[in-house]
């Protein structure tokens, strides 16, 4: 599949594409209205909604320590509200700013709470076309919902963007060269969030909860994601060991179950991972589009207007892509 994405002069570098937005991205004051979805394990997760649009329902999902405000959240919910769609921003558990009630909180493979959202929407809108949006690790979470639900839910378009299909071989990427400064960003903000969780269940005397997290013991020592992903993602969420919850997470593995429209967006150049977590040709489903551009970083994808102005390619992209669903 093919598209062009004309970068923005000056803005041509991996880590420049991907962390100028994080920086200088200005996005727009949204009146949005928060819902609280109380979970089967009582639990909960906050779902973000704009736009009362009636082209249909877009479900977003942020990316690894993310959430309902990231830049690109934002900004996709400002367009497609101004497109006629209504949008609903997902925050992962623990990703609304302040603490989840439970030891674990999302990972990789953890669908669950889409489903809970995605039935809820269908049940009170049984006719209205419903769309997913998801962003690098949300984007694998969605993609595994997709295979996993086919024959139960009706979704008339996806698109999922620098996805880490493959979480081992991500997980080694990181570990070299300049990789290592978004490793040490990434885990330094989860092994905060969960001193801030811990001090939260002791002062709320969630204790049974409390317990589990002060079993992984001190976490100074973890540096990398092999390290976080084995001592504390599958402990908490029930894995043998990291392989284990790479193999049952890892989108690749997922792909060709997918029966909805689905377009995968991904950079050549993401500094997050190498092409070879891309799925080949026959990984795919017969619904399922590949658009790879040389360029764009990791949910980046700047581009310039004639005019020289910076613009974010992928929002086109993503609007003609629902548009045509």
């Amino acid at each position: 599949m093919a598209e062009t994405c004309i970068l923005a002069r000056g803005l041509s570098n991996a880590h420049v594409q991907t962390i100028w937005p994080y920086i200088f991205r200005k996005t727009a004051n949204l009146n949005r209205v928060r819902e609280r979805f109380t979970t089967p394990d009582n639990d909960f997760f906050d779902v973000d909604w704009y736009g009362q649009g009636e082209k249909g329902i877009v479900i977003l999902l942020h990316g690894l320590t993310g959430c309902s405000s990231s830049h690109y959240i934002l900004g996709l919910q400002d367009v497609l509200a101004r497109e006629g769609y209504t949008t609903a921003a997902m925050n992962f558990r623990a990703c609304s700013g302040e603490p989840n009630l439970k030891a674990g909180s999302y990972h990789a493979g953890f669908t669950q709470d889409i489903q809970q959202l995605y039935q809820q929407i269908r049940d009170k809108n049984p006719t209205t076309p419903v769309f997913t949006v998801g962003f690098s690790l949300g984007g694998n979470i969605m993609l595994k919902w997709l295979a996993e639900r086919a024959g139960d839910i009706r979704i008339s378009g996806a698109v999922a963007i620098s996805v880490p299909y493959k979480l081992a071989n991500c997980a080694d990427k990181v570990d070299i060269d300049l990789a290592k400064i978004y490793r040490s960003h990434l885990i330094g903000h989860m092994k905060k969030k969960l001193d801030n969780k811990r001090k939260f269940f002791k002062d709320n005397k969630l204790n049974i909860e409390l317990e589990k997290l002060n079993s992984l013991g001190d976490l100074n020592w973890i540096k990398s994601f092999w390290q976080f992903d084995n001592h504390v993602v599958a402990q908490l969420h029930g894995f043998a060991d990291v392989l284990d919850y790479y193999q049952q997470s890892s989108a690749i593995n997922y792909l060709k179950a997918i029966q909805t429209n689905t377009l995968l967006i991904h950079a050549l150049d993401d500094p997050l991972m190498t092409p070879s977590v891309l799925p080949d040709k026959n990984q795919l489903s017969e619904t399922t589009d590949l658009l790879l551009t040389p360029k764009g970083g990791h949910v980046g994808f700047l581009s310039k207007t004639q005019t020289g102005e910076i613009e974010f390619w992928l929002q086109s992209v993503v609007l003609n892509y629902l548009e045509k669903n």
